[in-house]
């Protein structure tokens, strides 16, 4: 293999802007994209938590800031792009990772706590997407929207999760036409994750019973015989990222251990 193609999945020297970083998966993708040379402007409401991971990458010789961010304000994301501009002088990686979920069922979710999942899910992903691309047109770039297998399959019992996922599957298409046909050089695509061991779902299965048996049968539903890591998901919005998929738009890229092949 030429040294050309084993470079392609590094991120030297690109300026990437990751939400929802202070835990889980937005951990671990800000931690691979480190470790494959970009910089990082960290977002996300909790301050002690994503100050703590900036840091962690800076000891590490990396290069990481930190900025409190709510993704449903869109004054704050203006200022998020402006701020990877001026402190790293652009933005050429977006990975719009912040969300949340509540479960409830179509007939028992409130108008309150719907619009709440939608605010951050859905809402903090199309502005994202906005000022990312705004943000980008000049160097072109890629944008990596975190789905769900839920925004291609449903639960009786989240309703307003998998509406707001399908969305964000559905905006990322959209997104990656007008980029493409616009020729600006930007990508965007989507990731969907299956059941991956993060603290959410660790504290879900303490709310509801016992942690270790809950992990044993969530384990089962796979395929594969096992849940999955924030690394495998980290791993798959490097590859989007980088020049290893300078031919991927439009696209969908499933890590759920086989559970949606079933």
């Amino acid at each position: 293999m030429s040294d050309k193609h084993k470079s392609l999945t590094r991120v030297d020297g690109k300026v990437a802007l990751v939400t929802g970083a202070a835990k889980g998966l937005g951990e671990a993708i800000a931690q691979v994209l480190h470790a494959h040379g970009a910089k990082l402007l960290l977002t996300d409401v909790d301050t002690a938590g994503g100050e703590a991971v900036a840091a962690r990458i800076n000891a590490d010789g990396g290069q990481a800031l930190f900025l409190r961010h709510d993704v449903t304000a869109e004054e704050q994301w203006i200022a998020a792009v402006a701020r990877a501009h001026a402190h790293f002088g652009g933005l050429h990686i977006l990975v719009n990772n912040a969300g949340l979920g509540k479960a409830a069922s179509a007939e028992d979710e409130t108008l309150e706590q719907w619009r709440l999942v939608m605010s951050v899910n859905l809402d903090g992903v199309f502005l994202g997407t906005k000022h990312g691309i705004r943000g980008m047109k000049q160097s072109g770039g890629s944008i990596v929207n975190i789905s769900s297998i839920e925004g291609i399959i449903a639960e009786p019992s989240l309703a307003a999760y998998n509406a707001s996922k399908a969305g964000v599957r559905n905006l990322t298409k959209s997104a990656a036409l007008h980029c493409a046909r616009s020729r600006y050089g930007i990508r965007v695509n989507s990731v969907h994750p299956g059941y991956i061991w993060t603290p959410m779902v660790e504290n879900h299965l303490r709310i509801v019973g016992d942690v270790a048996a809950g992990r044993r049968e969530i384990d089962k539903l796979h395929p594969i015989g096992h849940m999955g890591e924030p690394i495998d998901v980290a791993y798959g919005v490097l590859y989007l990222a980088s020049e290893a998929s300078k031919f991927v738009t439009g696209a969908e890229l499933v890590i759920d251990g086989g559970y949606t092949a079933q």
